[in-house]
């Protein structure tokens, strides 16, 4: 492969369909579209301050690199990306990306990241902002920090290990998720989806899990929880107590204790529902 070592680039597509090359210590600002069409690309502590860096790329591979915030929409319709150690400033990146990996990546401006996404491989990654990962489907995460609401909206397919989402309306319109030891804090959890799965996670919501379609939650911990279930299929089973549970449709709930249970009988049948509290009181 042909390198590039600590060049300065400006203007607009100055590699533009690049092939086959390692580039080095590099800088590309002040013009668009820098690497666009580009395949077999290595980039190695490189920085882009300029907006469309790497749109319609294939085979690319990122070490210690850097997007700054102008840096904007930055990975777009790529293919086998595969990028690590690097710090991405600008909003609005990794648009219909197939085959995405990011591992040890700090997004401080997540605002509508990831979307549109399949094939998606998160590791120790902390970002900030609204509606991330919307649309996405088949993604794999572990040890995410995510800071920001509406997450994971119309999402598809996503396993999400040790993560920690602080995240209003998260895993609305969603379909096939899992969680795992995670915690979750955020109002409205989950509504509007089909086959979501907690597993030893902490959960703090306000009217979590409602509208749901096959809720299973094994495991896991309610804290300051209230008005959950509400019309959803439901198979859970709660360490500690539930502050309170609103009409569920069907399904089984088990817990230590809950504090208040509305059942409406004009409004579920609740012969379809199986309460099952295993203290007689608070303790």
């Amino acid at each position: 492969m042909e390198e590039i070592k600590r060049q300065y680039y400006t203007g607009e597509r100055p590699l533009f369909g690049a092939r086959s090359l390692k580039i080095y210590d590099t800088i590309f600002t002040d013009g668009e579209s820098p690497l666009k069409e580009s395949r077999d690309i290595e980039l190695y502590n490189s920085m882009f301050k300029w907006k469309y860096p790497l749109w319609y790329t294939k085979n690319i591979k990122v070490r210690s690199c850097t997007w700054f915030e102008m840096a904007r929409a930055g990975v777009w319709y790529g293919e086998n990306i595969d990028i690590a150690d690097s710090a991405v400033e600008a909003p609005k990146n990794f648009r219909r990306c197939t085959n995405l990996t990011l591992c040890n990546v700090s997004i401080p401006d997540a605002a509508e990241t990831l979307w549109h996404c399949k094939g998606v491989k998160i590791e120790n990654m902390v970002a900030k902002g609204h509606y991330f990962a919307m649309n996405s489907e088949s993604m794999e995460i572990s040890d995410l920090t995510l800071y920001g609401n509406y997450s994971f909206d119309g999402a598809r397919n996503v396993t999400i290990k040790n993560s920690k989402l602080l995240s209003k309306d998260a895993f609305w319109n969603s379909e096939n998720i899992t969680v795992c030891d995670s915690f979750i804090s955020g109002e409205y959890l989950g509504w509007n989806s089909k086959n979501l799965t907690l597993i030893n996670c902490t959960v703090e919501s306000l009217q979590g899990m409602c509208y749901i379609e096959n809720l299973t939650m094994k495991n896991c911990k309610l804290i300051n929880t209230t008005l959950a279930f509400e019309y959803s299929t439901v198979e859970a089973d709660i360490v500690g107590k539930i502050d309170s549970v609103i009409n569920p449709s069907s399904g089984r709930i088990c817990a230590d204790y809950i504090d208040t249970l509305i059942i409406e009988k004009d409004k579920i049948d609740p012969a379809k529902t199986k309460i099952i509290c295993r203290q007689t009181s608070e303790k």
